[in-house]
């Protein structure tokens, strides 16, 4: 089984809608699984109508609890929390006791040793939920991180070990992983173990800097990587420059996508673009599917 993801060192550059294209050009040819490793913003679920099989709760860290029958409002968590997250009675109506903002509270613990009258607890929040879903080209998984949650990393971690897992028990020879943008600790935990980053860019002022800082991102963990240049006729000098650029390092660019219309038009009508229609854009994406074999298999 291989493990191809694809990135993007910013986001609104046309990942997913390529991710979703592979994944309808490799599902004709082979057993796939797909892991849309972007929990802060899923969105591949958008071309592929997922039927939900399974619906899990993502656990993410703790946060403080005081209990007010306990409580003495003696203020030693307001003095040692440094994320204001603690209240006090002053600024919480009906009530005599200090209170914790779950929004603002970072979990450090800090309150709950300092307490002296044990009155601080921690728990665990639910940070999320991840689904287990059916789709016309296979498998997905995908989560959803709810708004103001941190921990994303590990429910990305958790949502890419599930595809791989059932990856392995159906023998299906590719596992597709929608990768988040940038280079964070989302990117990180999507990027390890993978065969091969297929990187997409825009050929943009920025797009440069972009792709080097993906770059040295999936360098540093060893991935090997692929550049396709999306929207490429829009900005030919660009693309060029995109293009010389990974020559210089030895990346080898497998596509220059044309900008078409028609990859929104296939989008509102829930379908990769290459399923929608047979035009320029559906043949540079074969042209980027047939070298990602080329190279995915010869690693």
């Amino acid at each position: 089984m291989k493990q191809l993801i694809v990135l993007s060192g910013k986001g609104g550059t046309g990942k997913t809608s390529v991710t979703a294209a592979l994944a309808h050009l490799a599902s004709h040819e082979m057993d796939i699984v797909l892991a849309d490793a972007d929990v802060d913003a899923a969105n591949l679920e958008l071309v592929l109508a997922p039927v939900k099989l399974e619906e899990h709760v993502f656990m993410g860290g703790q946060i403080a609890v005081i209990n007010e029958e306990k409580c003495t409002a003696c203020g030693t968590c307001y003095g040692v929390c440094r994320f204001d997250a603690v209240l006090r009675p002053s600024e919480t109506p009906f009530t005599y006791s200090y209170r914790v903002d779950p929004l603002a509270c970072e979990g450090c613990a800090a309150c709950y040793y300092q307490c002296p009258e044990d009155a601080i607890r921690m728990e665990e929040q639910q940070a999320g939920v991840w689904f287990r879903s059916d789709t016309r080209l296979g498998p997905l998984f995908h989560a959803h991180l709810f708004a103001g949650q941190e921990n994303s990393g590990k429910l990305v971690t958790l949502v890419k070990q599930q595809g791989r897992l059932l990856a392995l028990d159906i023998e299906a020879e590719l596992l597709l992983v929608d990768g988040p943008p940038g280079i964070g600790c989302p990117v990180i935990s999507a990027s390890a173990g993978a065969d091969m980053a297929l990187h997409v860019v825009e050929p943009t002022v920025s797009g440069v800097h972009d792709l080097e800082r993906i770059l040295s991102t999936t360098d540093h963990f060893g991935v090997p990587s692929l550049v396709a240049i999306n929207k490429a006729d829009l900005n030919p000098v660009r693309a060029d420059e995109i293009a010389a650029f990974c020559d210089e390092q030895g990346i080898p660019v497998v596509g220059r996508i044309p900008y078409d219309t028609i990859v929104t038009e296939a989008m509102v009508q829930g379908k990769p673009v290459t399923e929608y229609t047979a035009g320029p854009v559906t043949a540079a994406l074969k042209r980027v599917w047939e070298r990602v074999k080329e190279h995915l298999w010869e690693e």
